[in-house]
């Protein structure tokens, strides 16, 4: 037999979906037969699974140790070099937020891949924040997703309403998000750009059309410029695959480095003079309104992430003069 205790962040969910997480291996008909049989308990009486768990109750397993551990998915965070440090630039109990840098997928795509989500699960265990049980039945995660090439501000949730809130207020556009990034050509006034997106699976490529697909809203606001190039704040007012990159493209004015839709003979006039191998595209700031709850710590702020290096060698080498900067917008 085995004893949990129900904690903060297991509360609020229903009590199998719970049980489902905390033996993920086992037959769903397994532990609703287990229920039954009262060989699985919550608070010591007979539960549904329906019942939503609160902190402090009990759960008990009288099962074997041997079922229990082949029905259990150790998930042990192990040390590797291949998993970055967090560069964290705002941290609560429920918020953490990180500053990604260019070529580190935001999430998962594959079982091997390394993503900001490993780097945020190894930050909280060498903090001591989360361990391998707790691991069981919560796994902090980020929210938001960058491209891989894409660097900038991502945003995880390291408690269960932390979580909910932040991905509540993604979905309900209630964040301000913005971007910097360098694109071809001279754009002298802002623009206001909308359009309808529709992405190839096969391609992983996403085209602009006046409709039939997703609509996307993208304001573009010019804070400097060189020799032909145009160094862009970017509202993103809508949230959708590549649309940044693509909305640029579709008016003349793709980033500087972007091998998918691009310039190819300016990228790799860049390459030779910068090294660069992605695009210039960076997450720099996120401005919360008054928030309650998980996200008060949030209330009224405004989170940025550092300007990259090779933006300010780019800036520098190709005499891109500010008209004003970022930080006075």
């Amino acid at each position: 037999m085995k004893e949990y205790i129900i904690g903060e962040n297991e509360a609020g969910q229903r009590f199998d979906k719970y049980l489902f997480k905390l033996i993920p291996l086992a037959p769903k008909s397994f532990v609703y037969k287990m229920l039954r049989k009262k060989n699985i308990v919550l608070n010591g009486k007979k539960a549904l699974g329906s019942e939503m768990t609160e902190k402090g109750d009990t759960v008990k397993l009288f099962l074997s140790d041997e079922t229990i551990e082949e029905f259990s998915k150790k998930d042990k965070i192990k040390p590797s070099p291949s998993i970055i440090d967090a560069d964290i630039v705002y941290e609560d109990s429920n918020v953490i937020i990180m500053n990604k840098p260019a070529g580190i997928l935001s999430q998962k795509a594959g079982q091997n891949d390394i993503s900001m989500n490993e780097v945020l699960i190894k930050y909280l265990t060498d903090k001591g924040r989360i361990n391998d049980a707790q691991l069981q039945t919560f796994r902090p995660s980020v929210v938001n997703r960058l491209d891989r090439n894409t660097s900038g501000l991502i945003m995880a949730g390291c408690s269960l309403k932390g979580t909910q809130q932040l991905s509540e207020a993604l979905r309900d556009r209630n964040l301000k998000k913005e971007y910097i990034c360098i694109a071809k050509g001279t754009i002298r006034d802002k623009l206001h750009l909308s359009g309808s997106l529709t992405k190839d699976e096969g391609t992983n490529k996403v085209s602009i059309k006046k409709s039939g697909g997703d609509l996307i809203k993208t304001d573009i606001y010019p804070i400097g410029y060189g020799d032909g190039l145009t160094l862009l704040k970017v509202h993103l007012i809508t949230g959708k695959t590549h649309q940044i990159r693509a909305h640029l493209a579709s008016v003349g004015h793709p980033l500087i480095g972007d091998e998918k839709y691009g310039d190819k003979k300016v990228n790799d006039l860049m390459k030779k003079k910068y090294g660069l191998t992605h695009q210039l595209l960076h997450s720099w700031k996120v401005s919360f309104e008054k928030e309650e709850g998980a996200l008060e710590g949030l209330s009224h702020k405004t989170i940025k992430a550092p300007i990259p290096d090779i933006f300010l060698k780019i800036i520098k080498g190709e005499n891109i003069k500010w008209q004003h900067g970022p930080e006075e917008d």
